[in-house]
C-alpha cells in the first residue's frame, strides 16, 4: 500500500509545478544527476537553487526577450544558482532551436555578459555533427523539452577547479551513453512524457 504522505506530497507537487517542469526534473534526477552527465548538477538540485522558467513564445525575438528577463534574475537574485529556460510551445524543430541558440548567444555578448554567464543547450532531438540521428551519444545533450541552461561561470570555474580532469567530461559522457545505448535513453524520456500526462 502507497505511502499517504509521500503520495500527498507528490499530489501537492503535481499541483505546484507545471507538467514540463516535472518533465524537466525528472529527466534531470534520473539521467544528468543519476547517471552523474553534471557532476555538479546534484548540489543544486538537492539544495533547490535551480530556477525553472517556462516560455511560451514562438518566435526569436520574444523567447529572447524572456532570456534577458532570466539573465537579469540570476544578477539580481544571486541565491538562484542557474537557470533552465524551458519552450513548451516554440523551437520543437532542432534546426529553428540551433536558430534561436545563435541568437541567444549573440544577446549574451551584446548585454556584456561575456565571461558572467554561458548557455547550455538541450532539445529532444539534439543531435551531434557527424553523429547518426539516433547515436547513443546524442542523449547526453536530449531532453524532455527544447531547453536553454543558464551557467554562472564563476561557479562554474570554481566547481571545475576542484573536479579531476573535468576536460574528460564531455567524453566521459558519452562513452556511457554509448555503453547503456539509444533504447536506454528512449525508454526513460517515453516514461516521463507519460507519468505527468
Amino acid at each position: 500500500m502507497p505511502d499517504k504522505q509521500n503520495f500527498e506530497l507528490k499530489m501537492i507537487s503535481q499541483k505546484i509545478y507545471p507538467v514540463e517542469i516535472l518533465q524537466t526534473k525528472q529527466w534531470l534526477e534520473e539521467i544528468i544527476i543519476g547517471l552523474n552527465f553534471c557532476p555538479f548538477a546534484k548540489k543544486e538540485f538537492v539544495n533547490n537553487t535551480i530556477h525553472y522558467q517556462l516560455c511560451s513564445e514562438t518566435k526569436i525575438a520574444s523567447a529572447l526577450a524572456v532570456l534577458t528577463k532570466q539573465f537579469e534574475k540570476l544578477v539580481a537574485e544571486p541565491n538562484i544558482e542557474t537557470t533552465l529556460l524551458i519552450f513548451n510551445e516554440g523551437f520543437k524543430g532542432f534546426e529553428s532551436y540551433l536558430d534561436l541558440l545563435d541568437e541567444a548567444n549573440e544577446l549574451l555578448f551584446t548585454l556584456g555578459y561575456e565571461g558572467v554567464f554561458q548557455l547550455a543547450s538541450f532539445h529532444p532531438d539534439y543531435y551531434f555533427e557527424g553523429e547518426p540521428f539516433n547515436a547513443a551519444s546524442n542523449y547526453t545533450n536530449r531532453s524532455p523539452l527544447p531547453t536553454l541552461h543558464l551557467i554562472r561561470e564563476a561557479s562554474m570555474e570554481k566547481v571545475l577547479s576542484v573536479y579531476k580532469d573535468p576536460q574528460k567530461i564531455p567524453d566521459n559522457n558519452i562513452a556511457l551513453a554509448q555503453e547503456k545505448g539509444a533504447h536506454y535513453f528512449q525508454n526513460i524520456l517515453k516514461r516521463i512524457a507519460k507519468l505527468h500526462q
